[in-house]
């Protein structure tokens, strides 16, 4: 492999992996402040057991976080750098913000850790979790303003191959940003809750401690009513993603779509093969018409095809496969949260029964490969530009050598990373019983009137 295939290796790996973190960050903060005003309004101690013991993982992978999201920063300059010399200064302030935020969150996650049993009055505490959704959901942001600007710059003036008259804050608030940011913040919403669903599930199952069912049910119920939430509003983003890219970056919509030619009443294009040489497609489910109404609320919307647009500048097609299995994935967390609340209602032991339970438990692990789906979506459906209409990928990469022994050194690192915080948060809560804690906080919450 030559250098721009390993740096690529090597950016999509370490972007892979960061996302499951950053995705973390976004969501989690979140559940936390939920289950704690629920154990406050209620004075039910199982859910300030679930917003301590969340709280405690949190942690865990804010570190990883911090360590995975520097190195992004890094390899920036590391494998980018014609890039860097060309865009450097106007990323640079939210890269520069994005540091600021984390810093933040940082903060007062610390103060809030260590405040818990500090105030007599439990929503003093309780508001400590806004500045940290501050911190972390303007983190997610900044970060997300310099993929975007990659993807629709705009902010400065391109002269002699340098770029000029720079206004950094519009570069930061491009066409892409705000629909691009509110998909982040939901997506992150909804997989975090489906994650924290699938925990109660499993635990359910396997009924390891009697004691904790109760605390589990109430960990799933409230996971998979702010899953259903942002569920819907996630339907809403990707309805906004689709009209920003038919408007913006039409080439990515029609190669997530395999559509070729421009037309109305445009096919929705479900997954199936690709002949590439006759651009047939075979075995596809093809909704009619549903491509144009995405695009713009209507099916007499012309939509462009791929044979509008230059060979060498159309994205991949594989990122169709990536939009299957990202909607797909999607849409069953979606309709499992449906069920659960409709099971609720009308038939509440149903709701837990084992087969709804294996569901709930896929909920999770589907939503965070979406999230990975997504990603590599978004990323590859940019190709083969770097810096849309201005730098290519391979007029950015380095030309230096030893790249290889890198991308073995940074997957051996990911590898030593994951495995030691998964091991620590498995030992964190290895027979440790909900109870027990739930047994102390109602002796000690509130002074013992809880």
């Amino acid at each position: 492999m030559d250098g721009l295939v390993m740096s690529r290796i090597l950016t999509a790996m370490t972007l892979g992996f960061h996302i499951i973190f950053a995705t973390i960050g976004v969501g989690m903060p979140l559940m936390i402040m939920i289950a704690e005003g629920l154990g406050i309004k209620t004075g039910n101690m199982k859910y300030i057991a679930l917003a301590r013991r969340m709280a405690k993982a949190f942690t865990i992978t804010v570190a990883v976080g911090v360590v995975t999201g520097t190195i992004i920063g890094l390899q920036l300059s590391l494998l980018w750098p014609s890039f860097m010399k060309l865009g450097g200064q106007v990323i640079a302030l939210p890269l520069f913000m994005e540091t600021f935020a984390f810093f933040f969150e940082a903060i007062f996650l610390s103060i809030y850790l260590y405040t818990w049993d500090r105030f007599k009055n439990k929503w003093i505490h309780w508001i400590l979790n806004i500045p940290i959704i501050i911190g972390s959901t303007l983190s997610a942001l900044f970060i997300t303003s310099v993929n975007s600007f990659m993807n629709t710059p705009q902010g400065f003036d391109l002269k002699d191959g340098v770029l000029v008259n720079i206004d950094p804050i519009a570069a930061m608030l491009n066409p892409s940003f705000f629909v691009r940011a509110f998909h982040v913040v939901t997506t992150g919403g909804m997989t975090i809750a489906f994650c924290v669903a699938s925990v109660a599930a499993v635990k359910l199952l396997k009924n390891k401690f009697t004691e904790d069912r109760q605390y589990h049910k109430s960990a799933l119920n409230m996971a998979m009513i702010v899953g259903l939430i942002f569920s819907l509003l996630t339907i809403l983003a990707g309805d906004l993603s689709a009209k920003f890219l038919h408007n913006e970056q039409p080439e990515k919509l029609a190669a997530m779509e395999w559509h070729f030619e421009s037309e109305k009443q445009a096919d929705l294009v479900l997954f199936g093969v690709l002949d590439d040489e006759t651009h047939e497609v075979k075995g596809a489910i093809k909704i009619p018409g549903v491509l144009s109404f995405l695009a713009d609320n209507s099916f007499d919307t012309e939509v462009k095809g791929l044979n509008e647009f230059k060979a060498d500048e159309r994205p991949p097609l594989i990122i169709h496969y990536f939009f299957d299995l990202m909607v797909f994935f999607g849409m069953f967390s979606f309709a499992v949260s449906v069920l659960y609340v409709i099971l609720k209602k009308v038939r509440t032991k149903v709701s837990t029964s084992n087969f709804m339970l294996y569901l709930m438990a896929l909920t999770g692990p589907l939503c965070m490969l979406a999230i990975e789906f997504g990603w590599f979506l978004a990323e590859m459906g940019r190709q083969p530009w770097l810096l849309r209409g201005y730098m290519k990928v391979a007029q950015g990469v380095t030309h230096a050598e030893g790249v290889s022994l890198v991308l073995v050194g940074f997957g051996l690192l990911y590898l030593i990373i994951g495995f030691s915080c998964s091991y620590v948060l498995i030992r964190m809560f290895k027979d440790k019983p909900a109870a027990r804690d739930i047994e102390t906080y109602e002796l000690t919450y509130n002074g013992g009137r809880a």
